[in-house]
């Protein structure tokens, strides 16, 4: 299958994993802008971004419901509900408020995660063809165009409330190309008689890998700006490269991993996606300065890039066909909760220790994939 064939093939769910990237490389970037306007140290920001988690957990257990409900168009309204949630924290002067808005951005993207990589994976076993990476690219991408954005929009002295609903809109332009005539995600319900248990513990085990991955992947993303600014005294521009940076290596390394999973067997190429990724972390804990932070975040992103699209199609490759979707969903469940976690833990962390202890934390978390994806391995 060509390269254009298969662009097309993934289009619905490649445009919302990039809208998904340029929402939420828009809220990393102004992040600072964000704290600044709420007054609030590092503590008090991870606090509020608990309420992400919250919702979103609450959002993916009622994913395949939506998912039944809205037939077809049950990616492109979720998605285009999580852009419009995005708009709102910029309005949120007030913590209270501002917990809200986030309530509304956690329970849109977990709703959106749930269906979007489904899909991808029904696409995959369709075509037998790999998928996932391709389509992890686009968030990557989108995320970096995002930040890059927001980091225009601030060199203006734009405030977020202004910034963040600029950024939504471009994000729904997106996704209005999502809408397809045959987007159906089939096999979400589960049936009756059938126990949480009976999907095994390939999505567990999966979802573990993902978990991890996406903790560390996104809590990178998400406080990038703030260590180059603050610890480092670089200028919102050099912040909101930070982001930038490490989404464009992450991008372009999953185009080449889309290459690497044809050719390389699942299992080693995560413990060496996950080695790479710590020596990166580590890398950026001691940097010293903006551009040694940059070489960091490069290689932290090349490694981190391979680790949770192979654990996805790995989950859909060794699942019952008619249990695929909601194995899928059950591995984003765990997942995802690691990417929604993230920020706020390395928050906490952050405000007891310091950012460069954050990223020490991140290493360590990324080198238990050693010994998870043997035991992913051996459920084959």
């Amino acid at each position: 299958m060509s390269s254009l064939a298969t662009l097309r093939l993934s289009r619905a769910p490649l445009a919302v994993f990039a809208a998904m990237g340029v929402l939420w490389g828009t809220f990393a970037a102004d992040l600072p802008d964000l704290k600044a306007m709420l007054g609030i140290s590092e503590t008090g920001l991870g606090l509020l971004l608990f309420m992400t988690p919250i919702a979103a957990m609450a959002a993916m257990l009622a994913a395949p419901a939506i998912g039944q409900g809205l037939g077809r168009y049950a990616l492109p309204v979720s998605a285009l509900a999580m852009a419009l949630a995005f708009a709102l924290p910029g309005q949120a002067a007030h913590w209270g408020l501002f917990a809200f808005a986030m309530l509304a951005c956690g329970a849109g993207t977990g709703a959106t995660d749930v269906l979007m990589n489904a899909r991808i994976s029904a696409l995959e076993a369709q075509s037998h063809r790999p998928l996932m990476n391709l389509c992890h690219a686009g968030y990557s991408f989108g995320y970096a165009a995002g930040a890059l954005g927001v980091g225009a929009l601030r060199s203006q002295g734009l405030p977020p409330s202004v910034v963040m609903p600029v950024m939504a809109l471009l994000a729904a332009a997106l996704i209005l190309l999502a809408f397809e005539q045959d987007g159906r995600i089939d096999g979400l319900s589960r049936p009756k008689g059938e126990t949480a248990s009976g999907l095994g513990l390939v999505p567990v085990i999966g979802g573990g890998i993902v978990l991890i991955a996406f903790l560390t992947e996104n809590a990178a993303e998400s406080w990038s700006a703030l260590h180059i600014e603050k610890s480092l005294g670089g200028s919102p521009a050099l912040g909101a490269a930070g982001p930038a940076v490490l989404a464009l290596t992450m991008g372009f390394a999953r185009l080449g991993g889309q290459g690497l999973a044809t050719r390389i067997d699942a299992v080693p190429l995560m413990i060496g996606g996950a080695l790479v990724s710590a020596t990166g972390a580590l890398t950026v804990a001691l940097a010293g300065s903006p551009a040694a932070a940059y070489a960091g975040f490069i290689v932290m992103g090349i490694g981190s890039s391979v680790i949770a699209p192979t654990a996805f199609t790995l989950v859909g490759q060794l699942s019952d066909p008619a249990k695929r979707a909601r194995a899928i969903a059950r591995a984003t469940l765990l997942g995802y909760f690691g990417y929604f976690i993230g920020p706020p833990v390395v928050g906490f962390i952050a405000g007891g220790f310091g950012l460069p202890a954050a990223f020490v934390f991140a290493a360590v978390m990324l080198m238990t994939i050693l010994a998870l994806a043997p035991v992913m391995g051996r459920q084959r």
